[in-house]
């Protein structure tokens, strides 16, 4: 285990999955400027990790993350830093290979901003979603009303960001913002799962499939359609030829690699 911000973001790995936790359950996972950091050099490192294939981002404790440290920002010492900022901002950009959000309990506020940086989202039934720094005047710089409106599409996005209502783990699912239930306590586990199912899948293709639906949004149709032809090139010359013959023989069949 390797740990940043004096032990309150913890780093694991299971094979190929690296495990990112944040650990201060008794302020519900919320997290100061110096944690926002720590979760950015957290992934920068799982990025440049060239064993590290998937990353999974939780909470302990029965939480997500209830969003920025309250009494930090009540004492004017986090104001004008930004979790999508420059400056380490751990939501700023999406990473160059997939990260799956656990969440257990409350994933609100900012905390919302770090599920929605995910590329996934298993949730389990005793999750929460919600934009609740509405609540007390809090903006979201953090990413977030850019990435909801792409996940779940602007009318339903504007409902949560302006009400600030809670969104449980059903109507989550139904709406697309969750991918996967769990059974309250199993959102680790579940996402674990769908982990290494990624991680086992031959990743040059996954991961060129995977940047073109991201990068899809800045650019007109036909633009977005020639830059995803551009971007699986390699993935055709590299491994589609030797990924088919091997597919052909057995290897693969029924998502089983082994």
């Amino acid at each position: 285990m390797k740990t940043y911000a004096d032990g309150k973001i913890e780093v694991t790995r299971d094979g190929p999955v690296t495990i990112v936790t944040i650990n201060r359950a008794e302020q519900r996972n919320a997290c100061t400027v110096e944690m926002v950091r720590a979760l950015h050099d957290a992934f920068q490192e799982f990025e440049q990790d060239e064993t590290a294939r998937i990353a999974i981002l939780t909470g302990a404790g029965g939480y997500f993350s209830a969003g920025a440290d309250l009494e930090e920002i009540a004492s004017g010492s986090a104001i004008g830093f930004s979790w999508a900022g420059t400056d380490k901002g751990a939501t700023r950009r999406r990473l160059e290979k997939p990260v799956i959000a656990a969440v257990e309990g409350h994933a609100v506020a900012a905390g919302l901003a770090l599920a929605v940086w995910c590329d996934m989202r298993v949730a389990s039934k005793s999750a929460v979603f919600g934009v609740f720094c509405r609540r007390f005047g809090g903006p979201m710089p953090n990413g977030a009303t850019v990435r909801l409106p792409r996940i779940i599409g602007e009318s339903r996005a504007l409902d949560m960001l302006m009400t600030g209502r809670p969104v449980d783990a059903e109507e989550a699912y139904r709406i697309g913002l969750a991918d996967r239930l769990a059974e309250t306590g199993k959102a680790l586990e579940e996402a674990l799962d769908l982990a290494r199912q990624l991680a086992a899948f031959p990743q040059s293709a996954l991961l060129c499939d995977r940047k073109s639906a991201i990068r899809q949004w800045d650019y007109p149709e036909e633009e977005a359609i020639d830059r995803e032809i551009e971007g699986a090139k390699d993935a055709f010359r590299d491994a589609f030829q030797s990924g088919a013959g091997t597919f052909v023989k057995g290897t693969g069949r029924h998502g089983k690699f082994s």
